[in-house]
C-alpha cells in the first residue's frame, strides 16, 4: 500500500515554527501538477524566496507547501496520477507528495469561513483553518470511501472506468450521509454491477490523497445471481476474472511481485 515505506516513518505533527532551510524539500502544485527540478523534488534553496508552510517531515527531513505565480525556471509540472504510475521516485517520496496534496488541497478550500465567507487564519496551536469573525474552526477534510473485492468462487469482479483511470480496477466509492461502510460496500456493488453481496469483511485501510479520502478495503461473496448489470454511464467494463487471469497495472513491478504473493495465499474460501 502507498503507506508502507519502512524503514521510513511519516511524522505529521503540526509544527508551525519549522522554519525552512536550504536543503528541504518543497511540495508545490497547480492543479493537480507537481513541480519538480531535473525530475525530482525542489528544495528551498533552489526555488528562493517564496511563501513557505511546514507540512510533515519523513524521518527527519521537512516538507514545506509553497505557491509560485511564475514557473521557475528549470522546472516543469508533472501529473500527479502519472508521477505516482511511473515510480520515477521513492516510494517515500511518492506518499509525501499524495499526503501533501491532500493538505495543499484543503489549504487552498479553507481560505474562507463557509459559514459567513471571511478569509480564515492559520491556528498557531493546531492544523487548522479558524475564522476571525464568527469562530468557525475547519480542520482537515478526509472523506470516507471504499473499495470492494467481490469474490464469487474463485473469481473476481473486476472493472473499468468509462473515463479518468485507465486500468482494470476494483469497484469503490464514497459513503453517504447516514451509512456505515458496509452499507456503502452494497449500496456501489449494487449501483456499478447489479449484484447483491454477503459476508462483507473489512480488510485494511489507505489514506489516499489524491481524492482527498480514507479508502477503506473490503472483500465480500456473491449473493445469489452472478449476472452482471452494469452501470454504463460510469463503467465501460465489468466481468468476473478467474484468479490467474488478473493482470496488474504496467510497470508496477513491486507491486506486481506483492500482488502474486498476495494471490498466492488467497482462497475463496477464506
Amino acid at each position: 500500500m502507498i503507506q508502507d515505506i519502512l524503514p521510513h516513518r511519516l511524522r505529521n505533527e503540526y509544527h508551525p515554527d519549522i522554519q525552512p532551510q536550504d536543503n528541504d524539500r518543497v511540495l508545490c502544485f497547480r492543479e493537480g501538477k507537481l513541480l519538480l527540478r531535473e525530475g525530482q523534488l525542489p528544495t528551498v534553496g533552489s526555488l528562493g524566496r517564496l511563501d513557505y508552510r511546514y507540512l510533515f517531515s519523513v524521518d527527519d527531513a521537512p516538507y514545506f507547501l509553497a505557491s509560485s505565480s511564475a514557473l521557475p525556471t528549470g522546472c516543469t509540472l508533472q501529473d500527479v496520477r502519472q508521477l505516482r504510475r511511473e515510480q520515477s521516485l521513492p516510494k517515500h517520496e511518492i506518499f509525501a507528495i499524495l499526503t501533501g496534496k491532500h493538505l495543499a488541497d484543503w489549504y487552498r478550500d479553507s481560505a474562507f469561513c463557509g459559514r459567513c465567507g471571511t478569509r480564515t487564519n492559520h491556528s498557531p496551536t493546531e492544523r487548522a483553518m479558524v475564522c476571525p469573525s464568527c469562530g468557525k474552526t475547519f480542520y482537515p477534510r478526509i472523506m470516507p470511501a471504499v473499495i470492494v473485492g467481490v469474490k464469487n468462487g474463485d473469481k473476481l469482479l473486476l472493472t473499468r472506468y468509462r473515463t479518468g483511470f485507465a486500468y482494470n480496477a476494483l469497484i469503490a466509492g464514497f459513503t453517504e450521509i447516514g451509512e456505515t461502510a458496509e452499507q456503502t460496500v452494497a449500496r456501489e456493488v449494487m449501483e456499478e454491477a447489479g449484484i447483491r453481496v454477503k459476508d462483507i469483511r473489512y480488510y485494511a485501510s489507505q489514506p489516499w490523497g489524491i481524492a482527498n479520502d480514507l479508502l477503506l478495503g473490503y472483500y465480500c461473496e456473491l449473493d445469489g445471481d452472478s449476472t452482471i448489470h452494469m452501470d454504463t454511464q460510469e463503467l465501460k467494463y465489468a466481468q468476473w476474472v478467474c484468479r490467474e487471469d488478473i493482470e496488474l497495472q504496467p510497470d508496477r513491478s513491486e507491486e506486481r511481485r506483492v500482488g502474486k504473493e498476495c494471490r498466492s495465499r488467497w482462497s475463496p474460501y477464506h
